[in-house]
């Protein structure tokens, strides 16, 4: 488990009227106490444990090997993992998929590879627009731990990708999937094809998603540390016992309104957000704070309007909708009173009742500077005013609730 950061602050929840728990509690366990290669009973649910929301316009990959690093929050005895081709122009075939524990520098422990299916065949080929989901694949999953998932691109094909992965992945020529040492290599941090990872575990009590823009994407935390809120969140749910899946759907540049980073909130919400596997709860970040940072910034009546959109869809699919306030960012480029006042304005509106909010969680009160309202706290400011740095991320996910 990674160490936690000191709190400079302590978490804050406004409750609004009674919900059902987050998560109930349940045995800790930082693996699943299973055989190697057993399997979960056929009945028990996948949940989601790893996701990225994907974005148009990635890397155009031929004949090549991909390996890409996925970060568990809960383990399980059996895996499944998902591709996506959501913004092809034509049908992608992917071949040759291993999930194996990764080693130094894009190896992998190949005692630990399983060669994943689809449909029983080793390649899929995904239309364009449309997306793939793995055979079951029993694997001993562990929690809060890398995977490596490996596969050829055989033919030329622009992917659909995530810009900013916050970790190192691998290129090879040719179809090295099985090799425990890629030959060759070059390296990225974007995630192409690749969309999320589900697990087996009976004791799972279903996922929540951290839906927002940069700062739910972390682009400035510490890289390769798993330093990001949702991250350090899902340490809490694990040291507290609760087997609850973690996935990260921000976006960097990501907004509300308008479309910008990856495609706008209401747009991609079904796809990044109620299509996870086994999903119960959804935390609505800072996504507000790029419309209001646009040119033309919306009105709060529109702000309210898009909100309203989105909690009405999760709550038609039993998703309990949890509402993040957003974080000062005086000091920024783009900063005016006008928008301040917005921004002042719409964290009030969340904790009413026409909201759609099932509960608040204050990470404006868990980041500001109490001496200055409208800034962050130097201590978790990264030097840009807008993002925070790793104690901020802290002090983000120490705001989030272990039950509502």
């Amino acid at each position: 488990m990674r160490k936690a950061l000191s709190r400079l602050l302590p978490p804050l929840l406004l409750p609004l009227g009674l919900v059902a728990p987050l998560a109930a509690a349940a045995p800790a366990a930082a693996a699943p106490a299973a055989a190697p290669h057993a399997a979960a009973p056929a009945d028990t649910a996948f949940t989601a444990s790893w996701g990225t929301a994907m974005q148009s316009a990635g890397p155009t990959f031929a004949q090549q090997t991909l390996r890409q690093i996925v970060h568990t929050t809960i383990g399980g005895t059996s895996a499944r993992i998902h591709l996506s081709n959501a913004f092809g122009t034509a049908p992608v075939t992917l071949s040759d998929v291993h999930l194996a524990r990764p080693g130094a520098n894009g190896a992998v422990d190949t005692s630990t590879d399983h060669t994943l299916t689809f449909g029983g065949s080793g390649s899929v080929t995904i239309p364009a627009g449309g997306s793939a989901v793995s055979d079951a694949a029993a694997f001993a999953v562990p929690s809060d731990a890398d995977l490596a998932v490996s596969f050829y691109v055989p033919q030329s094909a622009t992917s659909t990708w995530h810009q900013t992965a916050n970790v190192t992945n691998f290129v090879a020529p040719g179809d090295q999937s099985g090799a425990a040492v890629l030959s060759g290599t070059q390296t990225n941090t974007n995630t192409s094809f690749l969309a999320g990872l589900d697990v087996q575990n009976a004791a799972s009590t279903g996922a929540v998603v951290a839906f927002g823009a940069s700062i739910t994407d972390a682009i400035s935390s510490s890289f390769g540390a798993y330093h990001r809120w949702p991250d350090l969140y899902s340490d809490r749910l694990l040291a507290g016992g609760r087997t609850v899946g973690v996935v990260n759907e921000g976006i960097s540049g990501n907004g509300l309104i308008f479309d910008g980073g990856g495609q706008k909130a209401t747009t991609r919400f079904q796809r990044d957000v109620l299509d996870q596997a086994n999903v119960k709860s959804v935390i609505f970040g800072d996504d507000v704070i790029n419309d209001l940072l646009n040119s033309n910034p919306p009105t709060l009546a529109q702000i309210q309007s898009a909100l309203g959109q989105l909690a009405g869809a999760a709550h038609a699919q039993g998703v309990r909708f949890l509402c993040s306030t957003l974080t000062p960012f005086k000091g920024t480029t783009g900063w005016t009173q006008s928008r301040e006042d917005v921004r002042e304005a719409y964290n009030a509106y969340l904790s009413t009742a026409s909201s759609g909010c099932d509960a608040v969680n204050d990470v404006d009160a868990a980041t500001h500077d109490p001496a200055d309202p409208q800034s962050y706290l130097p201590a978790y400011d990264s030097g840009d005013h807008l993002h925070p740095n790793d104690a901020g991320m802290q002090a983000i996910a120490d705001a989030m609730p272990l039950t509502v």
